[in-house]
């Protein structure tokens, strides 16, 4: 079992309450993220909803007293001690990722290959977690704990919240840094490029009535969510949208598949690509070919 607190301070924090809607939202994302989180130690997979979550279970405490905080309970088989190893237990794991993952969403550098590589490469090799897969739960993540910040921005009921690891045994471990205003501002920013940029990719999703969609970027090896500018809405362009899709759902890897995307990219304040706003796409297939090899 691994049991995560989470606890705000400050303002009617203090005296055990806090806004209860806000409450509903933040555990709401409280919940969402571990579950993300959970199920890409154990699986390898990056899912988006946290009823996907499969052999783990997340509870909750009655909250306790001294501030408002909430306990969260992770339980399994695979959260037996030494079930994967005396010296690498499985929940030692997912807070490890869980850590890295509200460290990097809430503006602070983390090392990936110190904090995470070093430890857990064998375990995280047998999953086959990657940086790319691990960054593409941090941008599924990124809402989830946002909504942790309600109490703190919306009805500033507490002026501060953090998260203590408190497994397996000893002394509880600090999560990630402080939330606070200005980590709220940082996860809520973001920089458009000045000039227009070249992505290569194939099309994951696309949805006809929004003109939004999932574009695996080659580079980046994970999907960045896109959307087509109103002057890129032409019949041509929405049909190289849906062929590439339709080829990457026949036969994944296709060649045929890859187009080149020119847009806006939407970073964070940190550099990592968000979304793209698509201007133009090209199809480039035969020239990347080797790109899917």
């Amino acid at each position: 079992m691994i049991e995560i607190t989470l606890r705000y301070d400050g303002a009617l924090a203090a005296q055990n309450a806090i806004d209860f809607y806000d409450a509903a939202r933040a555990l709401a994302g409280f919940e969402r993220s571990l579950a993300l989180v959970t199920h890409l130690a154990l699986h390898g997979e990056v899912i988006t909803q946290a009823t996907a979550l499969r052999d783990a279970q997340i509870l909750i405490h009655a909250p306790e007293e001294g501030s408002w905080k909430v306990v969260a309970a992770i339980v399994g088989a695979a959260f037996a001690v030494g079930s994967v190893g005396k010296d690498s237990p499985v929940g030692h794991v997912v807070t490890s990722i869980y850590d890295y993952v509200l460290y990097e969403t809430m503006g602070f550098h983390a090392d990936y290959d110190k904090t995470l590589q070093q430890l857990h490469a064998e375990k995280l090799a047998a999953k086959g977690i990657t940086k790319q897969k691990i960054n593409s739960a941090m941008e599924k993540t990124e809402t989830s704990i946002a909504d942790m910040h309600r109490p703190i921005v919306a009805s500033k009921t507490a002026t501060s919240a953090a998260l203590f690891d408190h497994s397996p045994s000893g002394a509880p471990r600090k999560l990630g840094p402080d939330m606070s205003v200005l980590t709220y501002e940082y996860l809520m920013q973001s920089i458009r490029s000045e000039e227009e940029d070249g992505i290569v990719g194939v099309v994951s999703s696309y949805n006809m009535n929004t003109f939004k969609g999932r574009l695996f970027v080659i580079e980046e090896q994970r999907p960045i969510p896109f959307e087509l500018d109103e002057r890129a809405r032409t019949s041509a362009i929405i049909g190289l949208i849906t062929r590439s899709l339709q080829m990457n759902a026949a036969q994944q890897n296709d060649p045929r598949a890859v187009v080149v995307v020119y847009g806006f990219r939407i970073e964070s304040r940190s550099g990592r690509l968000k979304m793209v706003r698509v201007n133009r796409v090209i199809d480039n297939s035969d020239d990347f070919a080797a790109l899917m090899e």
